[in-house]
């Protein structure tokens, strides 16, 4: 499958930020006896360092000094490993 992209947002003034997001919870899915890959993840991270999971569709305020990191999800395998001789 595909790898995931990490993005990271602090804002130069406050503002409110809104996230409509999918695969949070459940895994992409493999085709063809692919894996299923890793699920994505939102988290705010505040000003003293905090970790807040926000989950795959939210609103809030965001302040200078704080973060919204996005951790979007890889893509789902294709097809079965094939063993190594």
């Amino acid at each position: 499958g595909g790898d995931g992209v990490v993005r990271e947002i602090e804002p130069l003034r406050p503002l409110v930020m809104s996230i409509l997001s999918e695969r949070r919870k459940k895994h992409p899915y493999g085709m063809e006896g692919g894996e299923e890959a890793a699920c994505g993840r939102n988290t705010i991270i505040t000003k003293e360092g905090e970790v807040i999971d926000i989950g795959g569709r939210h609103s809030a305020q965001l302040n200078v000094g704080e973060r919204l990191r996005i951790e979007t999800p890889g893509g789902g395998g294709y097809g079965m490993v094939q063993e190594q001789s």
